[in-house]
């Protein structure tokens, strides 16, 4: 049985950042403060059904309540009024945050097909990671029969690193698989 990932960070990955980056205090260690999970349907999300099938496929894979995004003013070029559906999105924190990234470590990247890694050009200068997945069906809580239209996901990890070197070294150390420089 694997350590879950909020025991490893306690146990194993303060002391070993402490000492790469000469911090002084534990407290400066980086962490991840939360994992957002957003998905776009654009005029899709006026369709009822659609809309609703999203949620439902979201709430599946993080296990919460996702919040329907809106749009902010009308945009008459887009076909977008006021207050329309966009899209949805979760906010992961604490022991929902722990279980989504080992699963997603674990069992999601590797069912991607042709992975190679993920790139590390993907990071912020403030040492956040953002990285979007094709479709669902790369998640083994979404049955193949039940999905009746791909979407992507975008997957945003925010952390308290303060450059991209400290937040590429917080993430390798949780065995987020990068690829080969």
């Amino acid at each position: 049985m694997r350590p879950d990932l909020r025991n490893k960070y306690k146990n194993e990955i303060i002391d070993k950042l402490q000492e790469k980056f000469q911090y002084k205090n534990q407290h400066e260690v980086p962490k991840i403060v939360k994992i957002q999970l957003n998905q776009c349907l654009g005029t899709n999300a006026t369709n009822n059904k659609t809309l609703e099938k999203a949620i439902q496929e979201m709430r599946t894979i993080s296990g919460l309540q996702p919040l329907v995004t809106k749009a902010k003013k009308s945009v008459a070029g887009f076909k977008i009024r006021e207050d329309q559906p966009l899209g949805i999105t979760v906010t992961l924190r604490k022991k929902y945050m722990y279980s989504f990234l080992e699963r997603l470590i674990h069992l999601v990247l590797p069912r991607t097909r042709d992975f190679q890694g993920l790139s590390t050009s993907s990071f912020d200068k403030f040492g956040n990671y953002n990285f979007g997945l094709q479709n669902q069906l790369v998640f083994p809580e979404i049955p193949y029969e039940s999905v009746n239209e791909l979407r992507g996901l975008n997957i945003t990890i925010v952390t308290t690193a303060k450059s991209k070197a400290e937040g590429l070294a917080l993430l390798e150390s949780f065995g987020v698989p990068f690829k080969n420089k």
